[in-house]
């Protein structure tokens, strides 16, 4: 065991991202089945459905799953009465400052991690109190760090600077990048990409068939003037490329995205109109697997290759 599997008592350090329109009830529960962490992503839902993914997955697992919370989502100060109305044991939180609600939430005995993308706000986050960080990479799909700073060079530079655990999130699906991590001074990842392309995950069907069609460079940083995220590259995309390239104001591009275009491309399947967040590991990713298989995969490759690596000297 280490610190991570210590604090949230699960059997392997691999954590589910609380993706929106992703991952539900069945993708968390599943996942925590399987001995890792499962999060249920509330960005996408409103106070009921919330509640009801968080009571569904009360019945589905006995084990230890959260619930991501955005912080700068409108609804976020009613989503943390709700998971402590509901004795949620975990939460992490995202966008936003996590001072606001981490006393409150631990108070309440719940675990609180935050989700950064450079070594300021990894800081901030460890003065706010929180029991762990997740540190993104750059790599990673959806919302992203305008610093894009790579998981290979965020992981040590948080490592410097914090003392409580780290959890490496951007580009990590496989237990190589798994070991890859824990070697930078992470003792815990988070997956997204690889959990959106399960059997579970909520994810539109032709959403999940165009990640495991995913080649390298099919994905890139967008909408930087906006909030900047990492899409699969499709007419939507392009559309939005020329705007920026043309030098469309943030105006134009707020037009362009108008509202709904992820829940459109994950949740509906549009895969030519829709916004198609995913990171850069889709290219690693061929085959649409229940999430036990995949956590399976994760930790027999880990093991696997530590093995390796302890017979390589120079």
């Amino acid at each position: 065991m280490n610190r991570i599997t210590s604090l949230f008592n699960i059997k392997y350090p691999i954590i589910q991202a609380g993706m929106i329109w992703c991952s539900d009830w069945r993708l968390a529960s599943a996942v925590s089945n399987a001995g890792g962490l499962g999060l249920i992503g509330s960005g996408s839902m409103t106070h009921d459905i919330l509640r009801e993914h968080i009571r569904k997955c009360k019945n589905a697992t006995n084990k230890p799953f959260g619930v991501n919370i955005p912080l700068l989502f409108s609804e976020a100060d009613e989503f943390i009465k709700i998971v402590v109305e509901e004795d949620v044991p975990v939460v992490f939180t995202s966008a936003g400052n996590p001072a606001k609600w981490t006393s409150y939430l631990k108070e309440h005995g719940i675990k609180v991690v935050h989700v950064v993308s450079n070594v300021k706000f990894a800081k901030k986050a460890e003065d706010s109190g929180v029991d762990a960080i997740v540190a993104e990479g750059f790599e990673a799909g959806g919302h992203n760090g305008r610093e894009e700073t790579t998981t290979l060079v965020l992981i040590p530079m948080v490592k410097e600077v914090v003392s409580i655990p780290i959890i490496a999130a951007g580009g990590i699906a496989t237990g190589r990048g798994m070991m890859a991590a824990m070697a930078l001074g992470a003792e815990g990842v988070q997956i997204g990409s690889r959990f959106v392309a399960s059997d579970e995950s909520s994810a539109h069907l032709l959403f999940k068939q165009r990640i495991i069609e995913a080649k390298d460079g099919d994905t890139q940083l967008i909408l930087k003037k906006i909030v900047p995220v990492r899409l699969i590259k499709n007419k939507f995309f392009k559309e939005v490329e020329e705007k920026e390239n043309a030098g469309s104001s943030l105006i134009e591009l707020s037009e362009l995205l108008g509202t709904g275009r992820a829940r459109k491309g994950m949740f509906e399947g549009d895969a030519d109109e829709g916004e198609l967040e995913i990171g850069q590991i889709s290219g690693l990713i061929h085959e649409i697997k229940p999430a036990a298989e995949i956590i399976d995969e994760i930790v027999s490759e880990y093991h696997r290759i530590k093995t390796e690596l302890e017979g390589i000297d120079f």
